[in-house]
Order: C-alpha cells, then sequence, then structure tokens
C-alpha cells in the first residue's frame, strides 16, 4: 500500500470529516442547552442520509470511470480531476469566509425549525448541511483514487494505491469522528484556525495535482495540443511509479515527465491560490446570536 496515497486520503477525510462533525456537534450542543435534546435522532436521521447519499454518489462515479471506453474514459476522468479541484478550491475559501459566523447561522436555522414546530425540520437541516461536505469529499476521493490509476479495474500496482486512499479517507473520519465528541462536551484542545489554515495549505498542493493530471488526461487523447509537449524527463532519477515517486504522485500529482501545460498550470495555480488563501480576511458584519428556543412538541 502506498504512503501517499493513505496520507492523501487520510487528509482529505480528516479535513472534511471535521467540518461535518463540527457542523452536528454545534446543533447538537445547542439542542442540549435549549432543552430539545430529545429531537437529536432527527439530527441523526439527517446525517445517516447525507452520508448514505454522498457514499451513493462516490460508488457511481467510481464505477461509472472504469466503465467507460476509450478516449471517453480519459474524458471523464480528467472532467473529474478538474471538478474535484474546483470543488475543493471553493470550499476552501467558503470555509475561510464562514468560519466566522456559521456557528450562528446553524443555531439560527435550528431556532426557526424548532419555533416553528416543525421538529422534522432539524433532519432537513442537518442533511443539507451535511450533504454539502457530503458529496465534495466524494468527488475529491474519486477523483484522487482516479489520480493513482485505482479504477474498478487496475492494474496490480496501481490497486493498492486507490485502495490506501479510501483507507486513509476512513481513518480520517474516524479521527473527526473523536474530535466531534470532543467538540460537543466542550473541548478546546485543537486551535481549529490553525487546524483548517494548514490542511487548507495541503489541501491546496493536492488540488494542484489534480489539475495538472486532469489537464494531463486531455492531453493523452489530443484535446489539449498547446504545450503538450514534454516538459523534462526524470524517469531516470525519480520514476513515479516506484519509491519516493510514487509516493509524491499519490499525494500531490508528481509526474516523471509532465507536459509543458500541467507545470505552467499547476504552478499558476499554487501561485494564485496561495496568495488568495493566505492572504487576511477583511472585518465583516457580525452574525446575529440565535435566540433560544423553547421546548416544542414533534
Amino acid at each position: 500500500m502506498e504512503i501517499g496515497a493513505l496520507s492523501s486520503g487520510l487528509l482529505t477525510g480528516l479535513r472534511e470529516g471535521v467540518e461535518a462533525a463540527l457542523i452536528v456537534s454545534i446543533v447538537l450542543a445547542y439542542l442540549a442547552r435549549t432543552g430539545n435534546l430529545r429531537f437529536a435522532s432527527r439530527i441523526w436521521l439527517g446525517v445517516v442520509a447525507a452520508v448514505l447519499l454522498s457514499a451513493g454518489l462516490g460508488v457511481l462515479l467510481y464505477i461509472t470511470v472504469g466503465n467507460l471506453p476509450q478516449p471517453y474514459e480519459q474524458v471523464f476522468e480528467g472532467a473529474t480531476l478538474l471538478v474535484a479541484a474546483a470543488v475543493v478550491t471553493w470550499m476552501l475559501f467558503w470555509m475561510r469566509r464562514a468560519s466566522a459566523s456559521v456557528k450562528g447561522e446553524l443555531q439560527a436555522a435550528v431556532g426557526r425549525a424548532l419555533g416553528e414546530s416543525s421538529a422534522w425540520g432539524l433532519s432537513l437541516l442537518a442533511f443539507t448541511a451535511i450533504v454539502r461536505e457530503g458529496l465534495e469529499t466524494s468527488v475529491f476521493l474519486v477523483a484522487q483514487v482516479t489520480a493513482t490509476g485505482g479504477h474498478v479495474q487496475p492494474s496490480a500496482d496501481r490497486a493498492p494505491a486507490g485502495i490506501g486512499v479510501l483507507l486513509g479517507a476512513l481513518a480520517g473520519l474516524v479521527i473527526a469522528a473523536a474530535l466531534g465528541v470532543g467538540f460537543y462536551h466542550g473541548s478546546r484542545r485543537i486551535n481549529l484556525a490553525r487546524f483548517f489554515r494548514w490542511t487548507g495549505i495541503a489541501l491546496i498542493v493536492i488540488a494542484a495535482g489534480l489539475l495538472g493530471r486532469g489537464l494531463h488526461e486531455f492531453a493523452e487523447i489530443g484535446a489539449i495540443t498547446a504545450g503538450s509537449q514534454t516538459a523534462f524527463n526524470l524517469r531516470g532519477v525519480l520514476p513515479d511509479d516506484v519509491g519516493l515517486g510514487a509516493f509524491l504522485r499519490a499525494l500531490v500529482g508528481y509526474s516523471a515527465a509532465p507536459e509543458v501545460v500541467t507545470i505552467l498550470a499547476q504552478g499558476g495555480y499554487l501561485i494564485a491560490v496561495l496568495a488568495l488563501y493566505l492572504r487576511p480576511l477583511r472585518p465583516g458584519f457580525p452574525t446575529p446570536a440565535a435566540q433560544p428556543a423553547s421546548p416544542v412538541r414533534p
């Protein structure tokens, strides 16, 4: 099993899982504080539905990639990789902007659901809050598996890489669930701002690799001709199918013989996105605090 694939999957599962765990813990803590914890089962119903839908989408995408004939397989793979890079970029900037107000907004939404005597609305609230994280995770993980070559009918040397991504993601989600329990009980042992900042930087590097790999798929079938020539060849020094090269390929999309277009795209993406992501946030307007909701009947 490739350590790079395991590491990239772990990072993705941990980052996305922590965001989802934060959402659930905030909602449950608010229910407990307002005396409505008996409606917690409605929250978990929404969470389970969102997880099942996200997992189903991931399986569908995974199977589809391996069953398409060439060159449609490369087109689908390339599109999946590019979409995943775009999705994770959007997600990172959304979380960066919303992190300061997400707690108040969630509590306000819970208060409205309870205040309108529609406790089943809590299931819908949990579903919509979690499904976004789940769908993003599914697309991103499928793209990572695709980038390693772990398709439905993978080669012997690529199958462990795809499995490594999935096992790493599962481990990350388990750790995130444990952290969620700590959040619920008031644990402050983790600096969330620092955690999201550094994992965000790491995911930007991974997304740059997905972007380069997606462009490679289109260059391989001739859909991209400008800059499709090989920029350099390091196969004799650092091949990308064994050892350190395989680790870097699975983790950050390293290629021993990349095209010029992929190098330019990855470099430009890293410079532009990191500069925007690391710039200080402008002060925003505070979100009004949610008013405690009185207990209601289901």
